[in-house]
Order: structure tokens, then sequence, then C-alpha cells
């Protein structure tokens, strides 16, 4: 396939090779040649006529260009390519070329061809995401203990560990890639169905080529054709926009906490990465527009998908189309925002004395729910609560620490003066102290996220 010049800007080349025209077209190809062996092997066709067919199954030797352009006219790719091939076949063995197709139809070809290519592409999801997890999690043990700026509804809520941020990114690919998995292992099916489904042109032998096709080529054994049966398909389909999804998640936090304001994380610079055309000082977030692009378009693809599963009867008129054309950019999508968030991740600068310095300068507000409830021990809960809602105003009116007010109203009144310890009371306000909880979460999360990617090692059930 061609891509635009945009589109190649948010994928890769890996990605964009696996959808090739050139790529398309040898899967098919290698549809025909895998039928026509199992026709042979099963009696269907003559073991000649197999061979001959096997021998001109290879791209290289059809004038790809030309099969797209007729492919319009057509109404299928597989038209002119299984005229092409019986055309090439016939120049050696004319009655050989009476076989070519025998009993299948076009949708059998395409499919199929589609699950064999979505097979490499799923399995560079697969190494792309063990690439990237591997580096959130290294980074996450290493800053379990790192104090940042818990953030809800875009404000400052309360002190986390930066160990656990990064444990709650990697945890949805864990989860992607273990669905992926299982969920490839079901949608990754033969199609053979002939003309309606049925394969009646082999009568008997139908279900024994089909099953020796799926052998050859890896893929499980449908139940029955799936031509317009397209669920677990399009399940597939819709995992990688999940995941895609849960990339974007990522490249949001990146690129807020990457704003020179926050300046708490920064992608790794140099080589022009990054740079402004006009202002030089600038240090622009590009992994992390690439995995935003990727999101933001990808809720169009998979609604694609979604729209075309209504197909007529026993062949899509339209609807199977418009799902063929949308498949491949939901994986160049998805591997182009991998690729970059992996980039990041593996050079990211994690400014941990910035956490710090922005934790400090709110005052000690976002230690305020901790005093309340440390307080509530000694004067009940509603009234810890209404103090600390005036403790807070006075801190924000004054513009001083909320510690130093907390310990002033401890030590002037008679309700919490013998109730309440001052050390422990400063040590609520400790960043440090206030991460534990989170560390602790993040390290035992850890764990089984380690425990679910060994699992998940090589060799892969995708091939």
């Amino acid at each position: 396939m061609s891509v635009s010049i945009f589109d190649s800007f948010l994928t890769t080349p890996e990605m964009i090779a696996v959808f090739d025209d050139t790529a398309v077209v040898q899967a098919m190809f290698r549809f025909e040649e895998t039928l026509a062996r199992a026709q042979a092997a099963e009696g269907v066709i003559p073991e000649s006529a197999a061979r001959a067919i096997a021998s001109v199954c290879n791209a290289q030797l059809y004038d790809i260009p030309a099969l797209v352009h007729a492919s319009r006219r057509a109404g299928s790719l597989a038209i002119p390519l299984v005229k092409e091939l019986t055309k090439t076949v016939a120049l050696f063995n004319q009655e050989s070329a009476t076989y070519v197709h025998w009993g299948s139809t076009s949708q059998d070809v395409i499919d199929s061809g589609m699950v064999l290519v979505t097979r490499d592409a799923l399995q560079l999801l697969d190494q792309g995401l063990q690439t990237l997890i591997e580096s959130l999690l290294t980074l996450a043990e290493q800053h379990l203990a790192t104090p940042i700026l818990a953030r809800t509804l875009m404000q400052p809520a309360q002190v986390t560990s930066f160990g656990f941020k990064l444990a709650g990114w990697a945890a949805p690919l864990v989860r992607a890639r273990l669905q992926l998995r299982e969920t490839a292992q079901r949608a990754l099916q033969l199609q053979l169905g002939g003309a309606v489904g049925t394969l009646a042109v082999m009568g008997a032998k139908g279900a024994a080529v089909a099953e020796r096709m799926a052998d050859d080529l890896g893929l499980a054994m449908a139940e029955a054709a799936w031509h317009t049966q397209r669920d677990e398909w399009v399940r597939l389909g819709l995992e990688v926009a999940v995941l895609t999804g849960s990339l974007g998640k990522i490249a949001t936090d990146l690129s807020l906490l990457a704003q020179g304001e926050i300046a708490e994380l920064a992608e790794p610079s140099g080589n022009g990465r990054g740079g402004s055309s006009a202002m030089p000082h600038k240090r622009n977030p590009v992994s992390a527009m690439i995995a935003l692009a990727a999101a933001t378009r990808t809720p169009q693809s998979a609604a694609a998908l979604l729209a075309s599963m209504g197909q007529q009867h026993e062949r899509g008129l339209g609807n199977w189309q418009a799902e063929l054309a949308a498949w491949p950019g939901l994986f160049l999508s998805a591997h182009g925002a991998l690729s970059a968030l992996a980039e990041a991740m593996a050079g990211l600068h994690v400014d941990s004395a910035r956490m710090l310095r922005n934790i400090d300068a709110l005052q000690g507000l976002v230690f305020a729910e901790a005093v309340s409830i440390y307080l509530a021990g000694a004067i009940g809960r509603p009234q810890a609560h209404s103090l600390m809602e005036q403790l807070t105003q006075q801190a924000v009116a004054d513009g001083g620490q909320l510690a130093d007010v907390v310990a002033d109203a401890v030590a002037t009144d008679p309700r919490l003066g013998d109730k309440v310890e001052l050390q422990a009371l400063k040590t609520l306000f400790d960043p440090a102290a206030a991460t534990a909880p989170a560390e602790a979460l993040a390290r035992r999360q850890l764990q089984i996220l380690r425990a679910r990617m060994n699992a998940l090692q090589p060799p892969s059930m995708l091939a």
C-alpha cells in the first residue's frame, strides 16, 4: 500500500512494509499455492497442476500496479490476480491452468491474505510492546520512592510515587499484549468457503483441504467460512484500537509533565529532535505528539470496522471493502505510537528535584487531607474537616506554609494541644513519607507485571 507523506510521518517503515502492495499480493499468492498443494494431496486436482501453479505464485513475476488498477474495475483485487495467475500457468501448461483457484472465491484469497500479513503486523506490535513495557518497568523500579504530584481534574491532588505512575502506564500495555495474543489465536483463521461458504465444488474433500491449508499456513482452522461473520476479526482490530488508546494516555501524561511550567519530564533531545523552526529554545515532545496523533485518528478506523459488520447475506457489498480499507490504518497508527514512545522512554529525562520543587510550591496544601484525618482522631472528622478548610484558606491568603499554620493552630487550640504530637504532625508534611503507600502498591504491582511479562516471553503464540 502507498501512504501519504503525513501517514509515513506517524508510523514506521516496518509496518508500512507489512501492508505494502507487494506483501499483500504475495500473501494472496501464498494462499493460491497452498490451496493447490492441499487439493493435490487430497486428490482434488492433479499433482502436476499443483506444481505448475505453485511455481509461478511469486508476486515479483507480476505487474502489481496493473493488478491494483484492474481491481477497481473488477470490484476485487482477487479477480485480476487469479486471471493473471491463470494466464501465467497456461504459458507452461494449458491443462494445469484450468485448476487455478479451484473451488475457491475472491473473498477466500483476500481474507486469508490479510490474515497472513496481519500476523506479521501483530508480531511487530508484540515486539514493540515488549520493548516499551520493559523500559517502563525499569523506570518504575528506579523511581519507586520518587515523590511526584498526583493531579486530578488537572489540579494538584496529593503526593504519589512516580514509580506508581509508571506502573499505571505499563499495566494496560501488559494487558494489551496478553489480549492481542489471545484474540489472535481465534481471529487468525483460514478463510475458505468457496462461492457461498459451503465448499460445494470440493464436495466431501473440502474439510480435509481446509485442514491441510490451515496447518501449512500456521492458521487456526475455522469452524465454517466467516465471509460475513466478522466478529472475531473485528474484535482483533478493536484490541489494536484499545492498545492505541492506552498509548494515547501515556502520551497525554508525558506531554503535560513535559510542559515548561511543569518540567518534571523531558523527552530525549539532540540531532534536531524536537526542535523548532523559529524558536531555538524549544524542546518539543515529538514522541508524545506522534502517539497523540495516533490515538486521535484511531477511533474513526475502529468505528469503520464496527459499521462494516452488518454485511449482507453471504457476501458484503461495500461494507467488506470498507473494512479492508480501514484495517491497515489501525496497525500503522499503533506501531507508530509504540515506536515513538519506546524511543522517548529509552532516553527519558526525569527531573526528581523539579518534582519536589513543584510539591513545595503548593505551600503544603496537598497534605491537607492527611492532616485532616489525623486531627479527626482528636476532635472528630466533621470538626477536623471544617478546621482544615479554615486553615488552608488562611495559608493561601497569607502565602505561608500550611504546616506552620497548622502548628500555630495546635498551639492555640485547647482541643488539640494535649492530643496532637507535633513530630507526627510534621511527618504528615514530608513528601517522602507521603510517597510510601504508593511505593508499596507499586512494588507489588511491578512484581505482578514482571511475572505476566515473563509468561509472555517468546516463542510468540502468533507464529
